[in-house]
């Protein structure tokens, strides 16, 4: 995956791993760096393997917590494994105050509700499956 961004200037991304035939990483976070109020470079923010716990993640070079495509609802699995992308900003505004919610993401990673919403969800939608 590459993001791309500008009219004048454009910036772009360094590719990153998405999926395979064998895993896939549902959890991203692009990072916008600007000086003075203009686009200077995209990235892709990498927070390690810290967050691969339980049997249902793996870790890919040490970088991506990713998930066997096995393990995916649309495979059989119990699995989740819609793609979620998170901005996060750094540098500077065209006033010359500072962007950096970069430095936020990781906690904002570790609060996310998408998991219990999921699941909530799922619990809420299965014993009606049938009737329909």
């Amino acid at each position: 995956m590459v993001a791309f961004a500008g009219r004048q200037y454009a910036a772009r991304s360094v590719p990153v791993f998405v999926t395979d035939n064998s895993n896939t990483v549902t959890s991203f976070t692009l990072v916008l760096e600007f000086k003075d109020g203009i686009l200077q470079n995209l990235y892709w923010k990498k927070f390690g393997c810290g967050s691969c716990t339980g049997d249902s993640f793996i870790c890919l070079n040490n970088t991506d917590c990713a998930i066997p495509n096995s393990k995916c609802k649309g495979n059989g699995g119990s699995m989740p494994c819609d793609l979620g992308i998170q901005l996060a900003f750094s540098g500077t505004d065209k006033n010359d105050n500072v962007l950096n919610s970069w430095y936020e993401v990781g906690n904002l990673r570790q609060y996310s509700l998408y998991a219990l919403y999921s699941g909530l969800r799922d619990s809420l939608t299965s014993p009606f499956t049938n009737l329909f």
